[in-house]
This record gives structure tokens, C-alpha cells and sequence, in this order.
């Protein structure tokens, strides 16, 4: 995210009393979705007014990063169940968690989650150390169709103390052999049933509009073969959409403005495929995305291939070995009644006379090379 754009959340934080604080020299904040122009309308609704102290804590996305540059590499990503061998391209250690302070009085059930990186075929995540303060008297996992978060509970934070859920993570990359004749992957006739759900609408991303449909059916007219039908598909999103920053979009109002940010090419690319019958979804990587499609080859062995929307044209394999933090871009989180795009960081506490303003720092840091 823009300086700009954390700036505004930092302001919005400190108008309220709260406090977040700044990450550790060398390390960059950045926010994922949802991004300003989706957030705004829901603050009303996450952050009450109310004279005593807040109810609801964040769902602020800070992702502290700090990324060894030069490492580079590229991956295909299959099917869990059928990944070919993979050959270990980068490692890096992370440190994930939260640490609460309670200032100006006590906080009281506090409870929230994090999202973390977890196993994919072309990524292998081991916990290394867990630092869990006493107060802290819940701290696990859960597994989300798409994302593993952290949930902890804090039910008392006497005024002054600190609470810390600290998780040193060990991240491999991995580079997996790229798709070998691709002219012999085709389009799924009887799709999995687990992956059925990357073919529906997603927020942002409304497959079944006849502007959608209608296109995709110019698109691959002529074309022979799934490999070259999502091909075209690809490359019609790159030539007929300029990549361009600006405000969130969704895919039809991308489509008739003719340009976007890199979240917007690669959802304009998803819904073609899902409305031409191709599973596709998103992947979330610190400070950007790319996307996957899903295809079977003679055998009818299917796998998620990536390609990269905005940026470098890279189709079939994608030359990025940053941390995979989530795939999917419709994932049902319990605290949330609608599907989220992106899964920040949530937190909630009780609300009552004398109660303080916690200060709240959620923590994604790349840790120094041994």
C-alpha cells in the first residue's frame, strides 16, 4: 500500500484514541484488501462510536515486509493430491503475531486472528518457536477453505501490561517443472468437486454478467484446445486493458473503463475463465497478486497452473518466490457474515466505564538471515 493509504488508516486509528505502532527499522507497511475504496463504507460498521471505549478493534491489514531481492524462480502449481517434484528455491524465516498493550486502563475480552502462510505444493511452511505471554489464554490455528489464520484470546489486560502470540515460521519456496506440451491440457468436463467453487462469482467478480459471457464467447472464437482458449484469454486482458493504478473496481466497471490496477486485471482474467468453464482464482503474495486457472491433461489429471495478470508477461509459470498468504478470493471467515476477498487481521474487546484504548500492532516480519 501507498504511503498515503497507510496514512490514512494510521490517522483514523489515532482520531479514535487507538494506537498503532511503527514497524521495526527497515521494514515497509503495506495493506491488502479490503483497500481504502472497499473499507471505507464498512468503518461505520467496524469501528462504533461510542463515548466510552471501543467495541470493535480493527481489520486492518499490516503486512511488515522485507523481502531478500534476487531470489527469483518459477513454479507451477498443481493439484495437491498428483504435485510433481520440487526443488527448494528460497528460504526465509518470518515472525507472525500480535502484541496488545493496554494504555490509559484495562482491556478486557479481547479476541481476534491473523492470517498466516500455510503448506501449498510449491510452498512448505514449519513452525520454528511460539512466544505466548501468560495473559494470552488461548492461542491456535484454524485451516480456512484458502488460508490458515492464528486465533488467540486475551480475556484480561491489566492497565500498562503488554500481551504478546508470537510465531517464528520457516518458509520454503519451492520450483516446480513446468507444463510439458501444453497443447494436451484441456478444459475439465467434470470439474472436482472441491474446486467447483472457483467457477461461481466471487466480490468483485461477477462471472455471470452478460457483458462478461458475451466476451469471453469473442474471445476464444476459433481457438482449439483449453491451453489456448485461456491463452487468448490472457492475452486479450493484457491488450485490452491498461494497467493502471486507481480506485477498486469491480470487473464489469474495469472492463467498460478500459484500465486497472493489478487486482483488477487479474479478476477481469478470472471471471473470463469462469464464465468460459475454466476454474480460476486469485493468489495473494505481500504487495501483490497473480492468478491460477485450472486445466487436465490427456490423462485427465488436473492441476492449478499460474500466470501472472499485470506485469511481466509470464503464462504457465510465474517468476515470484514471495510468501503465498492466501488463495481465493471468497473465503467464509466465522466473524465476518459475508465472504471476505482478503482475510486481515481482526480483533475484538469488550466495551465499559474505565476501560483503556489498547494499542494493537499485528506483526508480519521477515527476520535476518542466520
Amino acid at each position: 500500500m501507498k504511503n498515503r493509504e497507510t496514512s490514512r488508516y494510521v490517522r483514523f486509528f489515532r482520531r479514535r484514541g487507538w494506537s498503532l505502532r511503527c514497524p521495526a527499522p527497515g521494514h515497509r507497511v503495506v495493506g491488502f484488501d479490503p483497500p481504502p475504496a472497499t473499507l471505507g463504507p464498512l468503518l461505520p460498521k467496524l469501528f462504533p462510536c461510542r463515548a466510552s471505549a471501543p467495541a470493535l478493534l480493527a481489520t486492518v491489514g499490516l503486512l511488515l515486509l522485507g523481502f531478500a531481492s534476487g531470489a527469483r524462480g518459477q513454479f507451477d502449481v498443481p493439484d495437491p493430491g498428483g504435485a510433481p517434484a520440487a526443488e527448494p528455491i528460497l528460504t526465509q524465516r518470518w515472525q507472525v503475531g500480535v502484541s496488545i498493550e493496554a494504555s490509559g486502563g484495562p482491556s478486557a475480552g479481547l479476541r481476534g486472528t491473523l492470517p498466516m502462510p500455510t503448506d501449498w505444493p510449491e510452498q512448505s511452511v514449519r513452525i520454528v518457536t511460539e512466544e505466548v505471554s501468560p495473559l494470552v489464554t488461548r492461542m491456535d490455528y484454524r485451516d480456512l477453505d484458502g488460508v490458515r489464520q492464528m486465533v488467540f484470546t486475551i480475556p484480561q489486560l491489566p492497565v500498562g501490561q503488554t500481551a504478546e502470540a508470537l510465531v517464528t515460521l520457516e518458509i520454503i519456496r519451492r520450483s516446480l517443472p513446468p507444463i510439458e506440451n501444453p497443447d494436451a491440457w484441456q478444459i475439465a468436463r467434470n470439474v472436482p468437486r472441491n474446486i467447483r467453487s472457483h467457477l461461481g462469482p466471487s466480490p468483485q467478480i461477477d462471472v455471470r454478467h452478460q457483458r462478461v459471457r458475451n466476451q469471453v464467447r469473442e474471445i476464444v472464437e476459433g481457438k482449439e484446445g483449453g491451453w489456448k482458449q485461456v491463452e487468448a484469454i490472457y492475452d486479450w486482458v493484457r491488450d485490452n486493458i491498461t494497467h493502471r493504478a486507481g480506485r477498486e473496481q469491480n470487473v464489469v466497471a474495469t472492463m467498460s473503463s478500459g484500465f486497472g490496477g493489478k487486482h483488477e486485471l487479474t479478476s477481469v482474467f478470472i471471471a473470463l475463465c469462469r464464465a468460459h468453464g475454466v476454474p480460476a482464482r486469485t493468489v495473494w503474495v505481500p504487495d501483490h497478486v497473480y492468478a491460477e486457472f485450472y486445466l487436465v491433461d490427456g490423462e485427465g489429471n488436473g492441476r492449478w497452473i499460474p500466470c501472472q495478470v499485470a506485469g511481466p508477461r509470464e503464462f504457465g509459470s510465474v517468476s515470484d518466490s514471495r510468501p503465498i498468504l492466501q488463495k481465493g478470493e471468497s473465503i467464509r471467515v466465522p466473524e465476518h457474515r459475508q465472504p471476505q476477498r482478503f482475510v486481515a487481521e481482526y480483533l475484538t474487546g469488550s466495551a465499559g466505564r474505565g476501560m483503556g484504548t489498547p494499542q494493537v500492532e499485528f506483526i508480519r516480519r521477515l527476520l535476518a538471515a542466520d
